[in-house]
């Protein structure tokens, strides 16, 4: 891949770039299938992604006719990058073996190894030959919905698809790698302001906070709409946060210290709620709610911004949704994309029907919605939330860190870039922008 980096910063010409040689391999961030049950009896908290992914390189598959080839200069870690590296809540080579039956092509998914990561930002080297709308060197972000545009169930709404996967977790030669393969339908401009490793953390997550929050899919918010935020510094909470901000609504978020109060402060959020210094314990037991402690939460909402929710942006699962079900207002909306703390939830079931709540199901984002959140990064209205970057051969590390909950927002990953701060093209707008917007979770 040397050859191709060094083309990109030449600034070589998309037909340059097109004819450079594809290599037979390239390095990547992946887990081995005769490794899934390493971690057999190990506690979840326990196990540890830097003994299962490895650094090493792969064979280059072949490209399909609507596929392109990216040199990926940055990625990003995620929370299903977590889950894959510990084979939980299952290993991911089932997804990838039914996969491999769907077609011919998909075959070459079915490997015994499973190269990782649901974010990435490069530089296209070749397309398919159905591929109408990019071309080799435009700059581009991938969005992580993979749907088959031949099955009726992924039109309309794609991510209803009986087919619809993550790309990275859910099919191989994901971005955590110097190459990647990609539908052109999950392309979009990378923003000119930013660089790549900048570039690269939004799309899952911005994507994510934008169908729970704006698009007409989920909670469909509204100007003046009170929204709580549980992890509200973290990968979607911070961008939630941001899109509570420019749409109108009032945010209160949830976080865990008091430096994740100030920072929600610095972004403009003034109600914010420190569970542990306050000490909630929302269940008494493995079995048991409390109650009082719902009580006691919904009271503390009150005290700082006089009403209920009206929406309340759900996300950790069994250990939150008891208290999030009770605290919404009459009427109002808990919209919910994952259980990061479990997910056999449970909540009571009165305070939904008889007070006529709505808990409504999000996941991820189809491509309208992922490409007008890009465009929210592309206008400088919405920023990334990057605190950190890894090199691609400390993966493991970057992994551990979002596993073990000492990440803030989004965790950066350099693949072919060789350093920070490389990629921005207009240094101009970067600059009306403001370095400070930009930078703000990363200089803390």
């Amino acid at each position: 891949m040397e050859h191709i980096l060094e083309a990109i910063q030449a600034g070589a010409s998309g037909e340059e770039l097109a004819n450079l040689p594809i290599p037979e391999s390239f390095r990547a961030a992946f887990v081995k299938r005769d490794e899934a049950d390493m971690f057999e009896g190990v506690p979840s908290a326990d196990k540890d992604p830097t003994k299962s992914i490895h650094i090493d390189d792969v064979p280059t598959p072949e490209l399909e006719h609507d596929e392109v080839y990216v040199a990926v200069m940055a990625s990003s870690i995620n929370f299903n990058t977590v889950w894959t590296s510990i084979f939980e809540p299952l290993p991911t080579f089932g997804f990838l073996q039914r996969l491999g039956r769907e077609s011919e092509s998909a075959r070459r998914h079915d490997q015994p190894f499973h190269v990782m990561g649901s974010d990435a930002s490069g530089v296209i080297l070749q397309v398919g030959s159905e591929v109408r709308n990019w071309k080799p060197g435009d700059r581009v972000t991938v969005h992580c919905n993979h749907v088959d545009d031949q099955d009726p169930t992924a039109h309309d709404d794609s991510m209803l698809a009986l087919n619809q996967r993550i790309w990275g977790f859910e099919t191989n030669y994901g971005g955590l790698a110097d190459l990647s393969i990609v539908k052109a339908n999950q392309l979009m401009p990378k923003p000119t302001h930013l660089t790549w490793e900048e570039a690269a953390v939004n799309a899952l997550c911005n994507s994510t906070s934008y169908r729970m929050l704006v698009g007409r899919n989920a909670a469909r918010m509204k100007q003046g709409d009170v929204v709580l935020v549980w992890g509200a510094t973290g990968g979607i909470g911070g961008y939630a946060i941001q899109y509570i901000l420019n749409g109108g609504g009032t945010p209160i978020g949830v976080v865990s210290s008091p430096e994740r109060v100030q920072l929600l402060n610095d972004m403009g959020c003034e109600a914010v709620i420190d569970r542990r210094a306050e000490g909630y314990q929302f269940w008494k037991d493995e079995h048991t709610q409390d109650e009082s402690e719902w009580r006691r939460f919904g009271k503390k909402i009150r005290e700082l911004v006089g009403e209920d929710p009206d929406i309340i942006f759900e996300h950790p699962g069994r250990s939150t949704m008891g208290a999030s079900v009770f605290a919404v207002k009459r009427g109002g909306t808990v919209v919910t994309c994952a259980a990061t703390s479990g997910y056999m939830v449970e909540f009571d079931n009165r305070h939904l029907w008889m007070k006529l709540k709505r808990l409504i199901s999000s996941h991820f984002a189809n491509y309208h919605e992922a490409a007008a959140a890009n465009k929210l990064i592309c206008q400088g209205k919405i920023h990334p939330i990057m605190s950190d970057v890894y090199p691609l051969d400390r993966v493991g590390e970057a992994a551990l860190a979002v596993h073990q909950n000492k990440a803030e927002g989004k965790l950066g990953v350099l693949c072919l870039a060789p350093e920070e701060g490389l990629g921005i093209d207009d240094p101009e707008f970067r600059e009306r922008v403001g370095e400070d917007k930009i930078t703000l979770y990363r200089n803390r």
